[in-house]
């Protein structure tokens, strides 16, 4: 077995392989909106990966998981001690009350962000059963509206128009985040099968839509076992 760190896999590094297994991951999905490709838009490997500069107002487009990461993300605040996230959150370790509950510090928002989704209904109601309470209770702390049954207008030099409830709106941000969930990242497979390998999808190159990392692991082990 030859292990190769640091290489970019091509079809011409792989030809001549008899079986070839595409652990690719994903892509990010590029909702088809009038203006997507506005200077301002970026997508959530833009900002978690390639850390780009993000504005004081932002919009997220997309209230799944992803988009609940990358709010958090936004309005954390960097190098916070213990003792002042107790106080934001009320937390008083000297007992001094029952429940050990204080007044929690009023929280001076970092940005201003909108959590918006198309699904009609109350952003989160996909995250996990025993912390998604948290992430909902962490944003709304930061003053993050969260809304949904928005239909996306048009992204312009004013903002990102929509429409909620009836009523046309302009959210006049200075960057839009897309976390409009992501797709397989099968790029390689069409020219590899032309070439003569056949080719086997794991992981988010198989299926995007949930990702599920037990799921990708059992799918290599049980193809390992049968190749």
């Amino acid at each position: 077995m030859e292990l190769r760190l640091n290489t970019e896999a091509t079809a011409e590094l792989l030809a001549g392989f008899d079986e070839v297994i595409l652990a690719s991951g994903i892509l990010p999905r590029t909702p088809e909106i009038d203006g997507i490709d506005h200077p301002r838009v970026l997508s959530y490997l833009d900002v978690l990966a390639r850390h780009a500069s993000v504005g004081e107002k932002v919009a997220i487009i997309g209230a799944g998981g992803i988009g609940f990461d990358v709010a958090e993300f936004l309005v954390a605040k960097p190098n916070q001690s213990t003792e002042q996230w107790l106080a934001e959150w009320g937390i008083d370790q000297e007992y001094r009350a029952p429940g050990a509950l204080m007044l929690p510090e009023p929280v001076v928002p970092k940005r201003r962000l909108w959590l918006l989704q198309r699904k009609v209904g109350n952003p989160g109601k996909g995250l996990g059963k025993t912390t998604g309470w948290i992430h909902k209770a962490s944003l709304r702390h930061h003053g993050v509206k969260m809304w949904g049954g928005v239909s996306y207008k048009r992204i312009d030099d004013e903002g990102l128009h929509i429409e909620r409830d009836g009523e046309s709106l302009c959210l006049a941000v200075d960057n839009v985040i897309i976390c409009a969930g992501q797709q397989p990242d099968r790029s390689l497979q069409a020219v590899l099968e032309q070439q003569g390998s056949k080719v086997h999808l794991i992981g988010g190159a198989d299926v995007a839509a949930e990702l599920d990392a037990k799921r990708a692991i059992r799918q290599g082990a049980e193809l390992a076992a049968v190749i």
